[in-house]
């Protein structure tokens, strides 16, 4: 997926966070508990990455962050961190129109690129729990070293768009949760058809429905943000898709698929609820209101 070179990303808010910044001493309980739910594309149990104190305070060390100094498409198309100010700015465009038709007021999440770990309003993480969403700070967090382990740890193609799919993943998350979705679909529950996987489902599918509009969506100045996606570039979104599937991460760690053991869903399921999104648009993700059967 190629950025329109002269494409004004200049809206896009991501910050860069130094090695040190930000580990957390604190946001135990419900960051604990929500983290573990609903955060990461890759379905890791967080608890024991999750730390802090009782009195959940945060403990800011280090150089703190620095805004992604980008302002062109063409910058996007070049550098990852200006690519994820440019998906930044795409998605704050889509979602901004596309939130209300949901029936949600459309705030803006705060994006952090880290390297090593961090703090967040779930407690400290490290780069081993994968990009995630973290719902009391309203905040995405990704560490971009996470793109190369897409195609050498599992197996993905790679390519500009499977990156920017991982970060709209994410934003569907934050959707969610500004729109009240993960509050009345909280259960811990675990298996094909859980609120756990319907909710990672459907942030697959608000990941598709953004990117079907892509390349439709607009700058400031009224030019695209994106050229119109490839049929190649489809197939990297979803080989990443699949790659992260339960099914296909169970198989690898430990040689069988336990379906009741799933939190986010198949690899087929994954790239099925992207390719909705992408061909119908948000109104078509409501993952909770399709029966088990057909999920």
């Amino acid at each position: 997926m190629t950025f329109d070179p002269n494409a004004d990303i200049s809206g896009g808010r991501v910050r860069r966070r130094g090695r040190t910044a930000g580990i957390a001493a604190g946001g135990v309980g419900l960051g604990a508990v929500v983290i573990l739910l609903v955060s990461q594309l890759l379905g890791v149990d967080l608890t024991g990455l999750v730390g802090g104190d009782a009195s959940g305070g945060t403990q800011q060390i280090g150089t703190g962050d620095q805004a992604v100094d980008c302002t062109t498409g063409a910058e996007a198309n070049a550098s990852v961190d200006c690519r994820m100010k440019g998906a930044a700015a795409s998605l704050e465009a889509y979602w901004s129109s596309a939130a209300p038709q949901l029936g949600a007021t459309y705030s803006s999440p705060e994006f952090i690129l880290f390297d090593g770990q961090t703090g967040t309003g779930c407690g400290s993480a490290t780069s081993a729990v994968g990009p995630f969403y973290c719902p009391p700070d309203r905040t995405l967090y990704v560490d971009t070293g996470f793109f190369d382990e897409l195609r050498s740890r599992f197996g993905a193609s790679g390519g500009p768009l499977a990156e920017m799919y991982v970060v709209a993943h994410e934003w569907g998350h934050h959707i969610q949760n500004i729109g009240g979705i993960m509050e009345q679909h909280s259960g811990r529950e675990t298996g094909p058809a859980s609120d756990s996987v319907r909710t990672e489902l459907q942030a697959d599918c608000f990941a598709g429905s953004w990117a079907g509009a892509a390349s439709s969506t607009d700058d400031p100045s009224g030019r695209p943000f994106l050229e119109p996606i490839t049929d190649e570039q489809i197939a990297d979104a979803l080989s990443a898709a699949a790659a992260v599937g339960d099914d296909r991460i169970q198989q690898a760690s430990t040689g069988r698929v336990d379906p009741e053991g799933w939190t986010h869903g198949s690899a087929e399921q994954r790239q099925r609820w992207f390719t909705t999104g992408f061909r119908q648009g948000a109104a078509a993700c409501d993952t909770f209101a399709v029966p088990a059967s057909r999920l």
